[in-house]
C-alpha cells in the first residue's frame, strides 16, 4: 500500500514538472501549488466516500475548496497524472470521471445541466486538456487525445483526436498541438470567421457569375 502511494505520489510531482514551466523547484512544489494539493486532498476524500463514512469527505472537500480554490466532489473518479493548473475556480462534479493524463487549467467546470439524477456529469478520456474558463456540461463523453480551447462550451460528446472551440463548441478538424501534445492556444481558427470567409467566397463567385451572364 505505502509503494503504490509512494508511487503516486512521486508520479503528481513529476507531472507538475511535465506540464507546468512555472515549476522551478521541488519545494514550490509542495508547498505552493495549489492544484497539486487539491488532488492528493482530492483522493483522501474519494478513498473515505468508496469506504461510506458520512460527512467528513464532504467536510474536507469543502475545506479543499476554500483552500485551493478547486471544487471536487469526493466522489468524483479522477485518473492517474492528472494536474490543474493556476487552480482557480475549477468544480468537477460528483459523477466526473477523468481519464490519465488529463491537464485543466483555471474557471473550467466539469458539470450538469440540470436537476436529473444518476449519471449527469462528463467522462474525460485520456491525455485531454480543457483551456481556461471552458465549460464541459452534461451526461457527455470527450474522448481521448481531445484539445478544448478557452472558453468554449461543450455539451455533445467530442471523438478522439479532435480541437474544439468557441460557444457552443464546435470540432476542428485540424489539430494544432505541438509534438509534446500541448494546446496551441494562438493557434486555434475561430470556425464561425471561417465559415463567413467561406459565403463571403461563394457570394462572390455568385456575383461575377451573374455579371458575366
Amino acid at each position: 500500500m505505502f509503494k503504490k502511494l509512494y508511487k503516486e505520489f512521486n508520479e503528481d510531482i513529476q507531472t507538475v514538472y511535465a506540464k507546468d514551466p512555472a515549476a522551478n523547484n521541488i519545494w514550490e512544489v509542495l508547498f505552493c501549488c495549489q492544484g497539486l494539493h487539491a488532488i492528493w486532498t482530492h483522493r483522501m476524500c474519494h478513498q473515505l466516500y468508496e469506504w461510506h463514512i458520512p460527512l467528513i469527505p464532504h467536510y474536507i472537500a469543502y475545506w479543499n475548496r476554500v483552500l485551493t480554490g478547486v471544487e471536487i466532489h469526493p466522489a468524483a473518479k479522477i485518473g492517474k497524472r492528472f494536474y490543474i493548473d493556476h487552480g482557480a475556480g475549477v468544480v468537477i462534479g460528483e459523477t466526473t470521471v477523468i481519464g490519465d493524463d488529463v491537464l485543466i487549467y483555471q474557471q473550467v467546470t466539469l458539470g450538469g445541466t440540470g436537476k436529473e439524477h444518476g449519471k449527469r456529469h462528463p467522462t474525460i478520456g485520456n491525455n485531454v486538456i480543457i483551456g481556461a474558463g471552458a465549460k464541459v456540461l452534461g451526461n457527455i463523453t470527450i474522448s481521448d487525445n481531445v484539445r478544448i480551447g478557452a472558453g468554449s462550451v461543450v455539451m455533445d460528446n467530442v471523438p478522439e483526436n479532435s480541437t474544439v472551440v468557441g460557444v457552443p463548441g464546435r470540432i476542428v478538424h485540424q489539430q494544432f498541438v505541438n509534438p509534446d501534445g500541448v494546446l496551441m492556444h494562438n493557434r486555434i481558427p475561430d470556425p464561425i470567421r471561417c465559415e463567413l470567409n467561406r459565403l463571403k467566397y461563394e457570394v462572390q463567385d455568385l456575383k461575377e457569375k451573374i455579371e458575366n451572364n
